[in-house]
């Protein structure tokens, strides 16, 4: 958290203790000038102990969310698919993105939540951000634009729900420019955890980390595809959490063929290459987890699973939602695995049936550790 000079805390004690109190007010009280009252109140929007005008105090456990949302369709053949014809499929419309369907966990489960993404002035847009505001998500700093479509992404499966071609139209995330974090900063700025996917343009994700250094938000990134771990900078020192996979942190760490290494060195080696802490996820295998602690291997929970679709996402939100609540990593990991293999039983990439409750409910599925 970045620390307050004697003033700027000054400033602070009077606005908490008073919201409605004026500039000249505080200046008076403190012996300051006004101008400079007014600098240490825009530091202190800047660092987030303020949310802007008004002296709006920020929620002490806020997440926020930033990077995709998609609309995703689904077409499962019926028979073998026979190309250059029509083929009879059975269609499924769902709601993706990695930070939606992060974001839509962490609301289910009952978290204080902001959603920031770009979306199409279009039907699509409006229905994806509608579904989120009826979960409680605070949505109002989504970003609509004429410019392109919502994104969205078509996959066509075999008869054995194996992924035959799959479509997407993401251009919608590239007009998000570095340019909209100040319109949002105030909201990142006041958060507790700000959690970003890779899905934002390459600069956007390296302004966000260079400007997070100012501020006392913790940064969680997932790096969403191995084309993705890409956009994020050489230096990766303001990443407080990081989740990604195998071959992604192996991108990340410029390394291919034989000379890559497995999920437990590539953890500890994101961390020596400055992150905080890191999840190297491996599927059915598990993940290894870095952390200040050192590095361990967590086993996965058991499931009889129906659609992988939505694992990886569920995995990040559990795990958040016990930082959240101040649990060390290795712990909060075990609630990630555990509500990612609870999301494989569901055709649907967000149980719609989630809670705090159902949570806590099926945490005696985590194998015991000895």
């Amino acid at each position: 958290m970045d620390s307050l000079g004697n003033q700027e805390q000054a400033v602070l004690d009077l606005i908490t203790a008073n919201p409605f109190i004026g500039q000249q007010e505080i200046a008076t009280a403190l012996g300051l000038a006004r101008s400079t009252v007014a600098a240490h109140i825009v530091s202190l929007v800047n660092k987030g102990y303020v949310l802007g005008r008004g002296y709006v105090l920020p929620a002490s456990q806020r997440m926020i969310c930033l990077g995709g949302a998609v609309f995703d369709r689904k077409y499962h053949a019926k028979r073998p698919l026979i190309f250059e014809t029509s083929n009879p499929v059975e269609s499924h419309r769902s709601f993706g993105g990695v930070a939606r369907n992060v974001a839509e966990n962490l609301a289910r489960l009952g978290v204080d939540l902001g959603f920031i993404s770009i979306v199409g002035d279009d039907e699509t847009g409006r229905v994806l951000t509608r579904h989120l505001a009826d979960l409680g998500a605070d949505v109002g700093q989504v970003i609509t634009t004429s410019e392109r479509p919502t994104a969205e992404y078509a996959a066509i499966l075999g008869v054995e729900k194996e992924l035959v071609l799959g479509i997407a139209d993401m251009d919608v995330f590239d007009l998000f420019s570095p340019a909209y974090l100040d319109r949002v900063w105030p909201h990142l700025a006041s958060a507790a955890w700000v959690f970003m996917d890779c899905n934002m343009p390459a600069a956007t994700v390296e302004a966000l980390l260079h400007r997070k250094s100012g501020a006392r938000f913790k940064l969680a990134v997932d790096t969403v595809s191995t084309p993705k771990a890409a956009r994020l900078p050489k230096d990766l020192s303001g990443i407080d959490l990081l989740f990604t996979n195998f071959d992604e942190a192996n991108t990340l760490l410029g390394l291919a063929g034989d000379a890559r290494l497995q999920p437990r060195k590539a953890a500890q080696a994101l961390r020596v290459a400055g992150v905080g802490e890191v999840i190297v996820t491996m599927g059915a295998q598990g993940c290894a987890v870095a952390s200040r602690a050192g590095v361990k291997l967590l086993p996965p929970v058991e499931a009889r699973p129906v659609d992988v679709t939505g694992a990886g996402d569920a995995m990040i939100a559990g795990t958040l939602y016990r930082m959240l609540a101040g649990d060390p990593l290795p712990l909060a990991a075990r609630t990630g695995a555990l509500l990612a293999s609870l999301t494989t039983e569901c055709e649907a990439s967000v149980r719609p049936d989630l809670s705090a409750r159902f949570l806590e409910a099926s945490m005696h599925r985590f194998p015991a550790v000895g």
